[in-house]
């Protein structure tokens, strides 16, 4: 959230008076609480704020394991075996630690975006995350400002998106700018 709210502040130091931001999966979790934490109403925070808000395949809850690959990201994170896997097999390094705090999770986060308008973008076929966690953040999202789009095909995340899911969504903002 700290990394997003300092993009903002960079666009908005380059001249952008309208800063959009879209996260994919896990991007999409910081979208929704940068959005949240960083309102129009928050004193000091306005050049970090979001103008537009975009999360496409997020997660609404933490530690979801109801499908296999959240199964497989949970060892790979909470077992020390996983770690290792991560690091030497993913070149990727996970501490050891878990949050403390836990962060604001997404569905808390979606009632405080409010009036700022948010996008939530799901495919039909997503393998990590059913079609409740789209449907429990737009349920705890403002109807007045809030959009749900549940796509026939899409699966998961950016790898899976096609061009023309990326132009509506393009559009979508360009409309609510």
């Amino acid at each position: 959230v700290l990394d997003l709210a300092a993009a903002v502040r960079w666009a908005r130091a380059l001249g952008y008076r309208r800063v959009a931001t879209v996260g994919f999966s896990m991007g999409g979790s910081v979208v929704l609480r940068h959005a949240a934490l960083y309102e129009p109403e928050r004193e000091g925070r306005t050049d970090a704020r979001t103008d537009i808000a975009v999360a496409v395949s997020a997660p609404a809850r933490w530690f979801y394991r109801g499908t296999a690959p959240m199964r497989r990201l949970h060892w790979i994170v909470t077992r020390p075996a996983g770690r290792l896997v991560s690091r030497y097999g993913l070149r990727t390094r996970v501490h050891h630690e878990g949050w403390n705090p836990v962060p604001l999770s997404p569905v808390a986060a979606a009632p405080l975006i409010a009036p700022t308008p948010l996008l939530i973008v799901h495919g039909e076929l997503d393998p990590y995350f059913p079609l409740d966690h789209p449907r429990m953040l737009a349920q705890a999202a403002d109807p007045a400002t809030t959009d749900l789009w549940i796509e026939p095909g899409f699966g998961h995340a950016e790898n899976a998106a096609p061009p023309e899911l990326l132009g509506r969504i393009a559009g979508w903002i360009t409309e609510h700018a």
